[in-house]
């Protein structure tokens, strides 16, 4: 697939809530957003970004993981412009959902890490591994019970973490890049 191009046709995040969102999804959305925050090293660590990464996240106005996940990165990218965001409705784009299926289907969100110059540096989704710690502990059966369940607000702090680490990672791995380096000249 031709990441530069379909980056390009990908949509900012109002602009994807605009599009795709009913006025219920869109008040889920926002109120989503408006209850989660960044705490001071959280901050500190995105306003140290210095390499540009550009983010793909394919996604629905109707998906709950999407409403509890999605305004994350939109948080993520408004604390430093190093973060390029855009979303792709699953639907509207099947290639894209095709290309980023995850365990044999096309699962939202699903998120595509590239570099400045659009080479694939990752992918996530879509779900973290705090979320699906906390859902294992309702299944019954062998594979029931972790023992590490996170309730509520720690729940959505411990997800925000996870994506933070996951895109924390990919930063390093931009920064830390000798192609890039050299490019920079740094």
């Amino acid at each position: 697939m031709d990441y530069a191009t379909k980056f390009e046709e990908g949509l900012e995040y109002e602009a994807f809530l605009d599009k795709y969102a009913t006025p219920e999804q869109l008040e889920k959305w926002n109120h989503f957003f408006n209850a989660v925050s960044l705490n001071d090293a959280q901050q500190q660590l995105l306003s140290g970004f210095t390499r540009e990464m550009k983010v793909i996240v394919m996604a629905g106005a109707w998906c709950g993981d999407c409403v509890n996940q999605c305004p994350i990165f939109h948080l993520f990218a408004k604390a430093t412009d190093q973060i390029q965001l855009r979303f792709f409705d699953r639907d509207d784009h099947p290639d894209l959902a095709q290309e980023l299926q995850t365990c044999g289907a096309a699962r939202v969100p699903a998120v595509l890490f590239l570099s400045e110059d659009n080479f694939v540096c990752g992918r996530a989704g879509d779900r973290t591994l705090s979320k699906y710690r906390n859902m294992v502990q309702g299944l019954e059966g062998a594979a029931c019970s972790s023992g590490i369940a996170i309730p509520g607000d720690e729940l959505t702090a411990a997800v925000i973490q996870d994506w933070l680490d996951e895109f924390e990672r990919i930063q390093w791995m931009l920064r830390t890049s000798g192609r890039l380096r050299k490019l920079h000249g740094d």
